[in-house]
């Protein structure tokens, strides 16, 4: 009988010791909220730090290679996307025409050496003729000076001491050396003045030998030019040039693509206000899986892109519609990731860029 338990009074004992059962789906989803609200606030005050953008791509230096003269194309020495280096030939022209130029302007320029020479000789000789008009001009005037003293000695004579023919003689002799004396005057003035005609056509000739030295010299660049080279290292793109063809100056032969890039992402005017050169970066490479590479800020374009393009917008006409515009941001890789994962222009990515 001691054993005895009520039933009435075991089941109020099974249903104190059960666990509330009902309250743990409600605590349950509690602490998911709770967990959710943290996560969320913690990815907020993370990520507002963080700006970022769809509109990127990989950027890079493309050097477009034209033709300088006009010519037939006798050797294509580059295929598709081969790698090239500065200074290399990647194509050659004929040059028949162009070594038919520089030949003439070669013999044009000895001509004009030739006649250069031929002037700087007759220097000498015209200054000759000068110095014996001058030497001559001093001897007719001392012989003017002596018959001057002689005729003034005559007639100082008591005419009855000397002849009427001594004293004409005297000074028909004073009258011819006055007259060979203007007359060696005028003969220097001739020396000088052909001196100084000798000394332009040496000067003449002197200009005429620089300007076929520039005519060779230039002959000699158009020459060059039938050799077009790569102007910086990196690959061909864009080869619309074949061998036969014949092309004109300022035609489009290929692209040379540089190995150096960067991106070029842009970002909405409003997402500008805390971004600076040096901030960091993450770029997720689109190509690559998405694959992560850090970067930094480099610079701001100072202008949007619409501003710079072929036909920007003129908001003074019509009506107006405001839409936020984009500014371009130039991000730097810190590592040389353009030549190990072989980046090219014009690929997508997305940047991050951290703020603070």
């Amino acid at each position: 009988m001691d054993d005895y338990t009520h039933p009435a009074l075991l089941q109020d004992q099974n249903a104190s010791a059960a666990p509330p059962k009902k309250w743990l789906p409600k605590l349950a989803g509690l602490l998911v909220v709770v967990a959710l609200l943290a996560t969320g606030t913690l990815y907020w005050l993370d990520a507002r730090h963080y700006e970022t953008t769809d509109d990127a791509f990989i950027d890079g230096n493309i050097s477009q290679v034209s033709a300088q003269v006009s010519g037939r194309v006798v050797k294509l020495l580059v295929d598709d996307n081969q790698l090239v280096t500065a200074g290399q030939t990647l194509v050659e022209l004929d040059p028949r025409d162009a070594e038919m130029r520089l030949e003439q302007m070669q013999a044009q320029r000895d001509q004009a050496a030739a006649g250069l020479d031929q002037a700087r000789a007759t220097l000498p000789v015209r200054q000759a003729d000068l110095d014996q008009a001058t030497a001559n001009i001093r001897v007719s005037q001392a012989e003017l000076l002596q018959s001057q003293r002689d005729l003034t000695r005559y007639t100082a004579i008591n005419p009855r001491a000397i002849s009427a023919q001594s004293i004409d003689s005297a000074r028909a002799s004073a009258t011819s050396a006055q007259a060979r004396l203007d007359s060696v005057r005028q003969a220097a003035e001739s020396a000088r003045a052909q001196l100084a005609v000798a000394k332009t056509q040496v000067a003449s000739a002197e200009a005429a030998l620089r300007l076929a030295d520039a005519n060779v010299a230039d002959a000699k660049l158009q020459l060059s030019y039938t050799h077009v080279t790569a102007p910086a290292d990196g690959r061909i793109a864009r080869r619309t040039v074949q061998l036969g063809s014949y092309v004109s100056p300022g035609q489009s032969l290929l692209a040379v693509v540089q190995p150096d890039c960067w991106v070029t992402a842009n970002f909405k005017e409003s997402q500008l206000a805390d971004m600076r050169p040096g901030q960091k970066a993450t770029i997720a490479i689109d190509a690559f899986a998405g694959r992560n590479v850090t970067a930094h800020v480099d610079s701001v374009q100072p202008g949007t892109g619409s501003i710079f393009s072929s036909l920007p917008a003129e908001n003074a006409t019509g009506n107006y519609v405001k839409i936020v515009q984009r500014v371009p941001v130039k991000l730097r890789f810190d590592t040389d990731v353009c030549r190990n994962l072989a980046l090219a222009p014009g690929m997508s990515v997305v940047p991050s860029v951290k703020l603070r």
